[in-house]
């Protein structure tokens, strides 16, 4: 099945409600099992630096990471909200697409203390497993370089 502009919002739609509604242990079946998902920042990125304020390289760390969050980080409750652009597809093949997408994250605290989180840009690539579209790839480039320490939950 084509890489569709249809099936690349569908795909961003569910993400983003899967990780507003709190049911992050379904967040990595977002990813195939060899996948990247980092969180850095613009300046990081403009200078080459790899390492990202988050890193997982497989299906198996964003698993970890969900646990991690559910059973041994210790951090205040709270909740996002994402509003999401519409994907630029970057390039489009058969079995592989690319796409950069806008987003805004407003963090909400569980007393109700509502502030802009992040923005930035989602860098992704596509690829069909099957029927299904599948993340190999997101970079979440964040535009400002001062970065809450307390990003428990996922971008």
């Amino acid at each position: 099945m084509a890489i569709t502009i249809e099936r690349i919002l569908a795909l961003q739609a569910a993400y983003i409600r899967c990780i507003d509604n709190d049911a992050l242990e379904s967040w990595p079946d977002f990813f195939l099992d060899e996948c990247l998902y980092k969180v850095t920042t613009a300046d990081n990125e403009k200078n080459g630096f790899e390492a990202g304020i988050i890193y997982a390289d497989t299906k198996g760390m964003l698993i970890d990471r969900v646990a991690a969050l559910r059973k041994a980080n210790v951090y205040e409750k709270q909740s996002y909200r994402h509003i999401v652009g519409l994907p630029n597809i970057t390039s489009n093949g058969a079995a592989e697409a690319q796409s950069e997408t806008p987003f805004l994250v407003v963090r909400i605290m569980h007393d109700g203390q509502t502030d802009i989180f992040a923005t930035g840009v989602y860098r992704d690539t596509y690829r069909a497993a099957g029927n299904d579209l599948k993340i190999a790839k997101r970079i979440v480039v964040c535009d400002s370089s001062r970065i809450d320490t307390l990003m428990a939950l996922p971008l």
